[in-house]
Order: structure tokens, then C-alpha cells, then sequence
């Protein structure tokens, strides 16, 4: 008779693969995700991470190993074998023992040196995230083996992965429904078996019938309750549509957020993962992709006669570190109720040419607004106990916090008067004139920069700024904006994974993508601006958002959590820019006010003005230098002129009317489609709100042009899809949305008519 192997389990070899399996969908989970850097290759090793673990944890009972000896033998063979895995990944050419050990320990150590020593941000390492990823793999499934083998209780192990499974389910992105249904047969299956035996060993036990008869029965009765409770599971998560146990969860969100923002640049940048939400804290690290909810932020009572709602800061930044932005050494002042934030402080401003703004701001309860105090422009005062976190010798303001609560706060802030109505209220020649003279503790903040904050793709940006030749601050600011926005040089995207940005900066991966998200265009003019030797910080909070019909108050979403970016004037302080494309980013354009007599002294850097370009001029045609201008016209009569002018400008219209009818050429994608949608419907006037959903404002634009209604729906349908739903557009659709783009371009042509009649029944 065979004896059959040694190490063969009483428990069966289906069991020993039960367990195995049931480690696996955890490291297929994982691996799914794409948690280090977005690229899933980086962790396929896990498979064999959680192999190993599960192996060492049946060997061990199986040769007489008590549990903490298992343990420590297993410990000895991770550490020896999981930073080999992961030195494979990082040398994909492969190298011997010594090598593949020591670039994990590089990798590690310089992760160790930008998170701890430098306390940055971020880290451009992620071997350590490979290291660690892999040794819980390793080190739960030996767990779990183990619970089963030597404690012969599977249910510890089963609580375990299911724990780590359906925590990593719940921060990715990434449909992983399958790996729960494949887990949930393995932990059943195995439960039931181990419930078999301890019956079949009592039966034998006492004596008392067929034990056979008994394992028969049960392995029947549990595949049929396994079967008819996973498919239940499917049903009922494809149909339910209440939320009963919903208000459980009502603080987690804002508790998560707090407790996220300690860890937050030790986790693993996935670019995959669901975001908590924004985290305005000391650092802020930019990832490949940003994603977050819907979920209310904050309640903001404005006053009635506030035409130009302004953005709602919560923190600013002076230190560009490489992968994102952080505070320097700040300085903490207590303040209470009602007191002066800002008084003796470097950025502290006149009142001429400002107005007070009070507001009141109710934060949502799951709302990282909980402990920071948002605030437009100069926060002047808030009526509850404060810290204000003041950078620099001067003291210049990075943010305002209070305790943690759910209770509204009115601030009190001081925001620019636009207009030419006071000597120093806020006009395009005010700010060209007011010079580079800066005080020398703006000029130590925020001007330095990192070696290496430009690659040689973001070095051609700022090229191209420098041939506009703007000579001042206003105009340099207003032209890396134009050149940001244009969607020809750039598109707005949550979501760049699959560009190459190992060993660059943001600035520079943002120029190699020609795509990113608000962080990215802000970062980019706020560095180019420093480059170019004119003082910008970066700066975080919301969009202005709008105010409910028939109210005075805003309703501001996790979903419009947002950066842009402040330059500062001498003598008016701090202006803000929102460079984002794709029709995110707000400015509401300054007038151009009277001509100012004179210039201040250019800034420093390269600011070289082209030879063939003139001076800035006013709407009236006069130079803001002082002196008039008084264009030349040729002598003789211009009807000539006029009658070429006219063929010329008919000549372009035609062309122009063949393109529009061509349609786009080339590659589509949804995102694309539905952008210049929007940017055609917002040039005739009817661009989508701030606070409108895609299928609100696809909705609200077929209400105007019903002819266009099917296109509008197929192109907000496929712009869901894939921005929050995560698909890929297979070629028919491409096809169909190539189609409905062409037909969408001539039936709008209609809300160009429409604007022109209103036009003309309002006059």
C-alpha cells in the first residue's frame, strides 16, 4: 500500500490549495490596483510573495514547528528572499545576489533620507513601497496557512485577507468585484471542510455512524448554500439601491481625512487609488491621478452685492520640492475670537483700495474643512479661537486652523476692488507698474528653487514665455496662463499613469504629458514664474464655486477641491492666477484702468522683451509708459485696401467652414469630445456652470438645440464612462463619437444665431 508523501496534510491537498487561493486573490488584489506608480508589472511578484508565505505556513505544523518558531523561520526566509523580488524590479535587466539586495537597500534608504531626514513630501523611490507591499503579502498568508494547519482554525486567516482585501478594494478605482466573489468560494469552502472534519473526528470519536456519510452530507449541503449565497450576493449588489446602514459612516469621512494628511507621503502614489479627499495640510505631494467625491465640503453665506465671487484659499506653500509642495519652518500664533490674523505680519495690507468681505462658512460633517478655516484673498478676522502658521522673518501666512468641529465660522477678509474708482484698486496698468521692487523676505521664500525643478521639455515652456517678451510681472503671469489654457498645448486630465516621470519633476513629467491635472498647471506657472525672478506660491483650496438659485449662499464639493497660484505685486500684495485648462480654472479678467506715468524696475531674471514687440497698450490706444500712441496709416485711398480685406476675409471663411464641416481627423478620445464641446458651447455663450454635472449641462444644452440631443447624450455618456467609471472605449464607439463630434459642431453653429437674436432683443 502507498504511504504517500510525507508532508501530505490529513486535512487533504484540496484544502492546502483552498489556502493558497485564498492568499492569492489578496496579491492579485494588489497587484490589480497598480499602487506603486500606476504600473501593475511592479507588482507581479506578489503572486510569488504569497505563495511562499503560504508555503512556510503548512510546513511548519507539518515537521512539528511550534507557531513563533514557524514564525521566525519564515521571517528569516522573507527577509532574505522579498528584497531579491523586489531588486528584481528595479533592475529589469537582472544582476547578481549582491546587486538585486543592494538596489532595494538604495531605494529604501534614499526613501528613508526625503521622508524623514529631509522631511519632503514626496520621494521619486518607490522600492521601499515594493519592500513592504511584499512582506504583508508574505506575512498574512503564512498567518493564515498557519491558522489553518497548526491551529486548525481558518477562520482567524479567512478574517484576515478579507480584512486587507476589502480594505484595498475600497482606496482603488479599479472594478475588483471578482477577487471578492473568487475569495468568498475559498473562505466558504474551506470553512465547510474543516467544519467536515472536526464532525467526521467527533463521529469516530464517540463511535456513532458513518463519518463518511456525515462529510458527504455536509460538503453537499455547504457547495449548495455556497452557490445559492454568492449568487444572492451578485444579485443584490447589482439591484440594492438604499443605504440603510449610511448614516453610521457619517464622520468617517472627516475623521479619515485627518488621519490620512500623518501618512499620507509614506503611502504608495497608485495614481488608481480613491482619494479621501483634499488634505490641505504642510505638505502637498502630486501624484499621477487625483480622484475624489461628490460629497458636500462647505456652506457659504455671501453677501448680496458680491458680483465677483473670489476663490476660497486654506493653504499656501513656498518650498517646491521636487514631486509636490511643502511649508518651511512656520511660526504658530495663537489668535482669539475677532482678533487681527495678519497684524505685524509680512503680509499684512492697507485697506485703500480694498473692500471687507465677511462671510459665513458651515463645513459639511464628513468635510476636511473641519479643523481649517478657508478665506478669500487677506483673511482679516474669524470669529472663534484660531492659530494662524506664519513662514519667513516677516511672517507671511500658510494657513489658519481651529479644533476640529462641525460648528460655522464668519471671516472677515479684504479683497480687491476692481475697478479704477480709488488710486490703488486693482487694474491691469496698476499691477504692469508696480515694479520688482520686493522686500528681501519674499524674495528668500519665494524665489528658490530645487536643482532640477526644469527638464529640458518644460525648459522649451519657458522659452516660449520668454520669446512673448512681456517686460513685467502682470503680463509674464498673464501670458504663461494663455499658454496653459490653450488647449493646444496642453489637456486637462485626472489621470497621466502611463507617462514616464521616474527621476523628474512635476513641471517636468506635466511638459513631457501635455496633460495633468489643476496641481500640475499650478506647480508649472508657479516654478516658471520663480525661474523667470517673480515671487509665486502655490496655494490650495476651492473653486469660487456659485450661489444656489434664489439665495446668497454657495454650495462648495469635495469635487471642486483645487490649486492655483498667487504672484506678488509690490505695493497691492498677493494676486491670484488660476492657470487649469479644460475650462476649470477661473479668472475673472481685471480692467485694463487709466495708463500709469511709469514703470518700476523690471524684474530680475531673463524678462527680455522681443524688439518687434511693442508696449502693452490701454482699450483708449495710449501707452501705460506716459506717452500716446497714434497708430500710422497709409496715404492714398483705402478702398483697395477694404475690397482684399473683404476677399481675404471671405477666402478664410470657406476654409474655415470645409475644416468645420470635415470634422476632426486623427484619434478621439472622450475626454477630448466632450472638451471642445464645452469650450465651443462656452465661446457662444453657453458654457457649462461650476456647479453642473456632465449630464446637467449635456441635459440643459439639448434643451437649447433638440435637434442635437442624441449626440449630446452619446458624448456625456462616454465622458462618464471613462473619467468616473474607469472604462475603455472600444473602436465602435470611438467611431460614434468621432461622428456625433462633426454632427455637434454644426448643429451649435444654431447658438450662434440664438445669441445673435438675444443680442438684439435686448438692445
Amino acid at each position: 500500500m502507498s504511504r504517500g508523501l510525507p508532508l501530505r496534510p490529513s486535512e487533504g491537498w484540496l484544502t492546502l490549495g483552498l489556502v493558497v487561493l485564498l492568499c492569492l486573490t489578496l496579491a492579485w488584489s494588489l497587484d490589480d490596483a497598480n499602487l506603486v506608480v500606476g504600473k501593475g508589472e511592479y507588482t507581479d511578484f506578489l503572486t510569488w510573495t504569497a505563495f511562499a508565505g503560504a508555503l512556510v505556513g503548512f510546513v511548519g505544523p507539518k515537521v512539528g514547528w511550534r507557531r513563533w518558531t514557524t514564525f521566525a523561520v519564515g521571517a528569516v526566509f522573507a527577509a532574505l528572499l522579498t528584497p531579491l523580488m523586489v531588486g528584481t524590479v528595479l533592475l529589469p535587466d537582472g544582476g547578481t545576489l549582491s546587486q538585486l539586495f543592494d538596489s532595494t537597500a538604495a531605494a529604501t534608504h534614499m526613501a528613508w533620507r526625503d521622508l524623514i531626514i529631509l522631511d519632503r513630501p514626496a520621494t521619486q523611490a518607490f522600492g521601499h513601497h515594493l519592500l513592504v507591499l511584499g512582506l504583508i503579502v508574505w506575512g498574512s498568508s503564512m498567518f493564515a496557512s498557519y491558522a489553518a494547519f497548526g491551529h486548525r482554525r481558518p477562520i482567524n486567516g479567512v478574517i484576515l485577507i478579507g480584512v486587507l482585501l476589502v480594505g484595498n478594494m475600497a482606496l482603488t478605482v479599479h472594478d475588483q468585484l471578482g477577487y471578492l466573489v473568487l475569495f468568498s468560494l475559498a473562505a466558504l469552502f474551506l470553512l465547510i471542510r474543516f467544519h467536515t472534519f472536526e464532525e467526521s473526528s467527533e463521529w469516530l470519536r464517540r463511535r456513532i455512524g458513518d463519518p463518511s456519510a456525515i462529510s458527504g452530507m455536509y460538503l453537499r449541503g455547504g457547495t449548495v448554500f455556497i452557490g445559492a449565497a454568492v449568487l444572492g450576493s451578485l444579485v443584490l449588489t447589482t439591484t440594492a439601491k438604499s443605504a440603510p446602514l449610511g448614516a453610521m459612516w457619517t464622520d468617517v469621512g472627516g475623521n479619515l481625512i485627518e488621519w490620512s494628511r500623518a501618512i499620507e507621503k509614506f503611502l504608495p502614489a497608485s495614481g488608481s487609488g480613491v482619494s479621501l479627499g483634499p488634505a490641505f495640510g504642510s505638505t502637498a505631494p502630486i501624484t499621477g491621478s487625483w480622484t475624489t467625491s461628490d460629497a458636500p465640503a462647505l456652506s457659504i453665506d455671501v453677501p448680496a452685492d458680491l458680483d465677483v465671487i473670489p476663490h476660497w484659499a486654506a493653504v499656501t506653500y513656498d518650498v517646491f520640492d521636487i514631486q509636490g509642495w511643502r511649508q518651511s519652518d512656520a511660526t504658530v500664533v495663537d489668535r482669539p475670537p475677532n482678533a487681527e490674523l495678519l497684524a505685524n505680519t509680512g503680509d499684512a495690507v492697507a485697506e485703500a483700495g480694498r473692500r471687507s468681505l465677511t462671510v459665513k462658512m458651515t463645513p459639511a460633517a464628513s468635510s476636511p474643512a473641519l479643523s481649517t478655516i478657508f478665506a478669500p484673498a487677506t483673511p482679516l478676522s474669524v470669529d472663534t479661537s484660531v492659530t494662524v502658521k506664519l513662514v519667513g522673518a516677516d511672517g507671511h501666512l500658510a494657513s489658519i486652523d481651529r479644533r476640529p468641529s462641525k460648528d460655522p465660522y464668519t471671516v472677515s477678509a479684504l479683497i480687491p476692488l476692481r475697478g479704477d474708482s480709488t488710486g490703488a484698486s486693482l487694474t491691469q496698468n496698476r499691477l504692469r507698474a508696480a515694479g520688482s521692487d520686493y522686500p528681501a523676505d519674499i524674495s528668500a521664500l519665494y524665489l528658490q528653487l530645487p536643482d532640477g525643478a526644469l527638464g529640458p521639455e518644460s525648459e522649451k515652456i519657458l522659452a516660449a514665455i520668454k520669446a512673448i517678451g512681456a517686460r513685467n510681472a502682470y503680463d509674464t503671469a498673464d501670458a504663461i496662463v494663455r499658454i496653459l489654457q490653450d488647449p493646444a498645448n496642453f489637456t486637462y486630465s485626472i489621470d497621466i499613469r502611463g507617462v514616464d516621470c521616474t527621476g523628474v519633476s512635476v513641471v517636468e513629467c506635466f511638459a513631457r504629458a501635455k496633460a495633468g491635472y489643476c496641481e500640475y498647471y499650478a506647480s508649472t506657472m508657479a516654478v516658471l514664474l520663480r525661474e523667470l525672478g517673480i515671487p509665486a506660491r502655490f496655494v490650495e483650496g476651492y473653486l469660487p464655486g456659485s450661489r444656489q438659485a434664489g439665495s446668497n449662499t454657495i454650495s462648495i464639493r469635495n469635487d471642486q477641491a483645487h490649486a492655483w497660484v498667487e504672484v506678488y505685486f509690490p505695493r497691492y500684495g498677493w494676486v491670484t492666477f488660476d492657470p487649469t485648462g479644460g475650462g476649470v480654472g477661473q479668472n475673472t479678467p481685471l480692467p485694463p484702468g487709466e495708463p500709469v506715468s511709469s514703470f518700476g524696475p523690471g524684474p530680475s531674471g531673463s524678462l527680455d522683451p522681443l524688439a518687434s514687440r511693442g508696449p502693452h497698450r490701454s482699450n483708449d490706444g495710449r501707452d501705460p509708459l506716459g506717452g500716446t500712441s497714434t497708430p500710422a496709416l497709409p496715404s492714398g485711398s483705402s478702398g483697395p485696401l477694404i475690397a482684399f480685406a473683404l476677399l481675404l476675409g471671405a477666402i478664410v471663411a470657406a476654409l474655415a467652414f470645409v475644416a468645420w464641416q470635415r470634422g476632426p481627423r486623427g484619434p478621439v478620445t472622450a475626454d477630448d469630445v466632450y472638451g471642445s464641446i464645452t469650450r465651443l458651447a462656452r465661446r457662444l455663450g453657453f458654457g457649462p456652470r461650476p456647479n453642473q454635472t456632465v449630464y446637467e449641462f449635456a441635459g440643459a444644452l439639448a434643451e437649447i438645440v433638440p435637434v442635437a440631443r442624441p449626440e449630446l447624450e452619446l458624448v456625456a455618456r462616454a465622458k462618464v464612462e471613462v473619467a468616473y467609471g474607469g472604462r475603455t472605449l472600444g473602436a465602435d464607439r470611438l467611431r460614434g463619437l468621432r461622428d456625433a463630434q462633426r454632427r455637434l459642431r454644426l448643429s451649435l453653429l444654431r447658438l450662434a444665431v440664438r445669441r445673435a437674436r438675444r443680442g438684439r432683443q435686448r438692445r
